[in-house]
């Protein structure tokens, strides 16, 4: 779906964003870590653009989890609250594409042209490699680019839109009344987030299995992994999120602030909820769901032919550590150093009301996860997330 615009805080969200967080945790006394940190880093503040927040961490054996209440409406918000997920499927359309490349029905290096013949225009389009989707490297256009900016209010009407792998690719490649995106890049020459390469992804995984997206996704990953309480969409419709539920809020041009848990998407799109969240991120680190060969490339990120990680084709990503400015994405997923020196490996996601996140160390004796209602139509990383991480990890 398009990206809502960014819109400031009004007054009275910013007097509402400073209601008092609700906070559980686990019984008995947890050395490992600071709970009272915690709390205070899952507190809504203001300028934060959240409505709540729903949180856990996993640290040497130990667990924590909050939340904040949605300061919006008041009310408390259950530790087991279901969430829209956005982005966070990628690792798992990432994990069915090498599942399948175990199996030997499609090679990583076999081109997309190769097996979708005619989806990408000739002549527009190098070849492009099912490893370069999957790593971000392809260069191919963003979602719907080139597209006149929306307005909030027909952003929220909006939401409630269903569309295929098939419409998504169209509108993208074939627009109307307006100039065919071409690349942004050579394939394997950088690396730029692209979420229209998942789209293609998602086609290709339909056409390889002759089911649905969500059928793939939840007899291999989702049934295996015992995550009972994920959802995918319904294809052709829009749905809410289960109960109980974290609220997520988009505002309209007036102001007004609309719950907005009732959506389309896409077949990729889901709700979870954090312990299920973690259920994913552990099967997929402890081999339950790849084999070795196949899970080396959850942490390997594309290199050019000196060997060296792909340069990252703007600033908007990949700008911390001592690989600034270069790869930070794998197939599926992304690193993201800690101040000690170590690393955690995970994926961010958003949909319209909600930002949302996972990720661990290699070794999984460090694991977080939180999803945040919105309250504003602010874009990138949550500052509850940024503070959440320092709490749990920064000491």
């Amino acid at each position: 779906m398009r990206r809502p615009a960014v819109l400031p805080l009004t007054a009275a969200l910013v007097f509402a964003l400073a209601a008092p967080a609700h906070a559980a945790a686990t019984a008995g006394p947890a050395p490992a870590l600071d709970r009272a940190a915690l709390r205070e880093a899952v507190t809504v503040r203001p300028g934060d653009g959240a409505s709540g927040v729903v949180a856990e961490v996993h640290k040497d054996g130990r667990t924590w989890r909050g939340t904040s209440g949605d300061v919006v409406s008041g009310k408390r918000v259950s530790p087991d609250a279901h969430f829209r997920i956005g982005s966070i499927t990628k690792p798992m359309e990432a994990v069915i594409l090498l599942q399948l490349s175990a199996e030997g029905r499609i090679d990583l290096d076999d081109t997309v042209q190769q097996h979708l013949p005619g989806l990408l225009p000739e002549g527009r389009f190098e070849p492009i490699t099912v490893r370069q989707l999957l790593n971000h490297s392809s260069g191919l256009p963003q979602d719907f680019e080139g597209a006149p900016q929306t307005s909030p209010d027909d952003d929220i009407e909006r939401r409630l839109d269903y569309l295929t792998f098939d419409e998504m690719i169209a509108l993208t490649l074939h627009p109307e009344g307006r100039p065919a995106p071409g690349p942004r890049f050579a394939p394997g020459t950088r690396q730029e987030y692209n979420s229209f390469g998942y789209r293609v992804a998602g086609k290709l995984i339909e056409e390889i299995t002759g089911h649905p997206f969500q059928h793939e996704v939840t007899t291999r990953i989702l049934r295996p992994l015992g995550m009972g309480e994920t959802r995918a969409a319904v294809p052709g419709r829009s749905t809410p999120v289960p109960r109980p539920y974290l609220p997520g809020y988009m505002p309209r041009s007036s102001g007004e602030l609309v719950d907005v848990n009732v959506q389309g998407g896409l077949p990729a799109s889901m709700t979870s909820t954090t312990g299920d969240l973690d259920r994913f991120v552990s099967g997929l680190f402890d081999g339950r769901l790849l084999r070795p060969a196949q899970a080396a490339e959850l942490f390997t990120v594309p290199k050019g032919a000196d060997g060296e990680p792909l340069p990252y084709a703007n600033p908007s990503n990949c700008n911390a550590g001592p690989a600034k400015g270069t790869a930070c994405y794998s197939a599926g997923l992304m690193y993201v150093p800690l101040p000690d020196g170590s690393v955690l490996w995970g994926k961010t996601g958003s949909d319209p009301g909600y930002r949302a996140g996972v990720f661990a160390s290699r070794d999984l004796s460090r694991r977080v996860v939180y999803a945040t209602g919105t309250s504003s139509s602010a874009n990138g990383v949550p500052a509850v997330a940024q503070r959440l991480a320092l709490a749990a990890f920064g000491g």
